[in-house]
């Protein structure tokens, strides 16, 4: 049951792939607490997905949108601010994408042309839809982004490769738009980094499985699941946190603060 903590507020949402997507989490609790919103994804991922059966369910109007085009990133402010009747308050940003995981190449031996893609797709992605909702002044005052980002971004998980290098961009780019965007209109921008989360694309790194596990061992309250982190999401959107931005958010059960754990220490003890 919702308590109308986005009641009156229209934001767009991208990334809701299917049911274990974050993003898709989002959209249920921001239509739960009273919001109204536009979906936006990548069109070979809006075929690949059910977006549309998500956009059913929570009223709202699907509009796909490259994310490394300006020109997408434009005409879907436009339109979300046209269906939705004004300006947006939240904006979700769930983007992230690399071929080199994908094609299994190690960290060592990186397609530069496929580094470049991740960068753009999983990192300068945000800069850009800032960027664009600036010049078209399309946040209102005290609105909301959120992108979401991972540890790696400040310790080495060898296995999550290059973009371990885009979600340090990503966060840099939280911080130093969230600066200029905070003076200029007061609006704000965090990033969450969540727990390792069974999604399409976080099952796509290798040994997920185990660290997944290994994550689950070392977490004082267990790896965070994601309708835990679309909760958090809500709460960074909401008025209540209203004074909130620039930061890095661990939503995680503690891993980030934990050393090491009882759990994970039985595995190391006298053979």
């Amino acid at each position: 049951m919702g308590h109308n903590l986005l009641k009156g507020k229209r934001g767009i949402i991208f990334g809701a792939l299917d049911s274990n997507s974050i993003a898709w989490q989002v959209a249920l609790k921001a239509h739960e607490e009273g919001a109204i919103f536009t979906l936006s994804n990548a069109p070979v991922a809006m075929r690949m997905g059910a977006i549309n059966d998500l956009a059913k369910t929570t009223g709202s109007e699907v509009i796909g949108a490259d994310a490394t085009s300006i020109e997408d990133l434009e005409n879907l402010f436009k339109q979300s601010m046209d269906v939705l009747g004004g300006k947006i308050d939240f904006v979700l940003h769930s983007i992230g994408m690399s071929l080199n995981v994908r094609k299994n190449n190690p960290y060592t031996d990186l397609n530069y042309d496929f580094y470049h893609k991740t960068m753009d797709i999983s990192a300068m992605s945000l800069h850009r839809t800032l960027q664009t909702a600036m010049k078209l002044d399309a946040i209102n005052e005290w609105g909301s982004v959120v992108a979401l980002t991972y540890i790696a971004a400040q310790r080495v998980f060898p296995d999550y490769n290059e973009m371990a290098d885009a979600k340090s961009l990503l966060e840099s780019i939280s911080r130093s738009f969230g600066y200029h965007y905070g003076k200029a209109k007061k609006v704000r921008i965090n990033t969450i980094s969540q727990s390792p989360t069974k999604t399409t694309a976080g099952s796509g790194v290798k040994g997920f499985n185990s660290f997944f596990n290994y994550a689950d061992a070392m977490s004082p309250l267990g790896n965070a699941p994601s309708d835990t982190c679309a909760n958090y999401c809500i709460s960074m959107f909401s008025d209540l946190t209203r004074m909130v931005t620039m930061q890095n958010l661990y939503h995680d059960g503690g891993f980030s603060f934990t050393g090491i754990s009882g759990d994970v220490m039985e595995n190391f003890g006298d053979k």
